[in-house]
């Protein structure tokens, strides 16, 4: 009898040593921006899930970052890593790095060896191509320097050499592409397209780790683009590279930043053998059609990507769904951004009342869903940079932000669509006080921050020179920003979710365009 006992005792502890393996996932972000790092982390670890990153000052030092994951690699059964971290030393380096060809190379094949010692892992790797922005704004510092007085003349040579590849410039367009190829000096333009084939050719060989199964799943971001221009033109060649990748494998998806959410989410089906199914429905109007700003593609086609990349499945019957994402799009099929201004741009009576007839109707769509208790999770994504306040307004009136699975309603619509697709299938499987702490994150940072108190204080920053340098750069600044920040954030939570009133606010990347909330313990 006591063998026995025994026995069952030794087998408890496997199955109780296996169990507490498997839910350690290492988490490699781009960058350490709180929506690239901590916010998914934090998603994930209302499961219970061990969520080990390397220190943030490693995610700029590639050669340490690789041996920080040499060494823990073998005590987890997945990883999701951005590649551009261990590549350039992040996202924004990537832009503007000065890396040899030879040395990116002898990184890409870090992930050969890195497989070889770790046979077993769930490899998830997230990259970018580089983005294209449409215009060039001095003192930005994502960008190489000189993209701040040439940015907009270089978008616009990549758009009409991408359309030429496409189809034909009239002769207008051509007179105008001679005329930029002569404004932007030929050292700017070699050292903007050289870096772009040495990225070009580091993700191609990523593609043939993945299709050769050292990587188990490879996204590729396309950030801040068009329907024509750089990022768009390689695109089409990495397309036609990935035709023998089925898109269970590798993706090459509008956006980036909502990345690590999905892949996490994906990590965690795979490790649990669930495949959720979602369903997805959108706003009168334009709907799917929608091709919002920063994007090349149809809303629809992106979200149908990222059910897809986090390892779900797309359903028509929401009867049938795991999770519901109802999408607020405007019915034109236009992006707005009435909040990332410096001084702040009022709408007018007629646009007030256009966003408050559409909110209402996309308002009844929800609260119709919630009393058929379906899993509801929101998309809010008619403006880039911030919640709809008109929506928001119509959605505490009527007792339902505390009735959702998930929300997004930050910067640009793939962003959010994908955070919230990544939150409303993982929440499937939290308590009700966790699925809440999330909703408050987002309430606070894509509603309070982003479409309030930005706004407020861009507004309060205008009797200084040069405000939206200061957007841009806080500098002296940033005591007096954080201090209002944090005034004007507690007055928001305390109208409008007062049990949620213990955090800080600060911003961690010393600018206005995003903040980090820390919850009191």
């Amino acid at each position: 009898m006591l063998k026995k006992f025994l026995i069952l005792i030794a087998a408890l502890a496997m199955f109780s040593s296996s169990a507490n393996a498997a839910e350690k996932i290492l988490f490699i972000p781009h960058d350490d921006r709180p929506v690239s790092s901590q916010q998914p982390a934090d998603v994930v670890a209302q499961l219970g899930y061990e969520i080990v990153s390397p220190p943030t000052e490693l995610l700029t030092q590639p050669d340490k970052l690789w041996a920080w994951f040499y060494e823990n690699a073998p005590f987890a059964d997945a990883a999701v890593v951005g590649s551009d971290s261990l590549l350039y030393g992040g996202l924004i380096p990537s832009r503007s790095h000065e890396i040899s060809a030879e040395e990116l190379s002898a990184r890409v094949e870090n992930f050969k060896t890195l497989r070889e010692k770790n046979p077993n892992l769930n490899l998830y790797l997230f990259g970018s191509l580089m983005r294209t922005p449409h215009v060039g704004t001095p003192g930005d510092r994502e960008e190489p320097a000189y993209y701040g007085q040439y940015g907009t003349q270089i978008f616009q040579l990549t758009r009409l050499l991408d359309k030429q590849e496409i189809s034909k410039l009239n002769g207008a367009e051509k007179k105008y592409l001679a005329e930029l190829e002569k404004a932007i000096p030929d050292e700017i333009l070699d050292d903007w397209f050289a870096r772009r084939v040495k990225n070009l050719s580091a993700t191609k060989k990523l593609l043939d780790f993945t299709h050769d199964e050292i990587i188990n799943f490879f996204i590729i971001g396309r950030d801040d683009n068009a329907p024509l221009c750089q990022t768009h033109r390689e695109n089409r060649q990495l397309l036609a590279y990935m035709e023998n990748i089925p898109k269970t494998k590798a993706q090459s998806h509008a956006g980036i930043d909502e990345f690590a959410m999905l892949l996490l989410t994906r990590a965690v089906n795979d490790l649990t053998g669930n495949l959720p199914f979602v369903n997805v429905q959108f706003n009168r109007g334009v709907g799917a059609k929608t091709v919002p700003s920063y994007s090349d593609e149809q809303i629809g086609d992106s979200i149908r990507d990222e059910i897809l990349i986090a390892g779900g499945m797309f359903v028509p019957n929401p009867q049938r769904a795991d999770f519901v994402l109802l999408v607020n799009t405007d019915p034109k099929g236009k992006t707005y951004e009435p909040y990332n201004s410096c001084p702040p741009v009022p709408l007018t009576k007629q646009q007030e009342k256009y966003f408050a007839r559409n909110a209402k109707y996309f308002a009844d769509m929800v609260e119709d869903a919630v009393n058929k208790n379906l899993p509801v999770g929101v998309a809010d994504i008619i403006d880039a940079n911030g919640a709809d306040n008109f929506l928001m307004a119509q959605l505490e009136e009527k007792n339902l932000l505390f009735k959702l699975q998930a929300f997004g309603g930050w910067n640009t619509a793939t962003n959010t669509s994908g955070f919230a697709i990544g939150t409303g299938i993982l929440a499937k499987k939290m308590n009700r006080h966790s699925i809440d702490r999330l909703l408050v994150t987002r309430y606070l940072d894509d509603w309070a921050y982003q479409a309030n108190v930005r706004t407020q204080i861009g507004d309060y920053l205008t009797k200084y020179p040069n405000p939206y340098q200061i957007f841009l750069n806080l500098k002296e600044y940033e005591p007096e920003v954080v201090k209002r920040e944090n005034i004007l954030m507690h007055e928001f939570a305390v109208e409008h979710f007062p049990q949620w009133n213990s955090f800080v606010v600060s911003n961690p990347w010393h600018r206005m365009f995003e903040c980090r909330i820390d919850f009191d313990k």
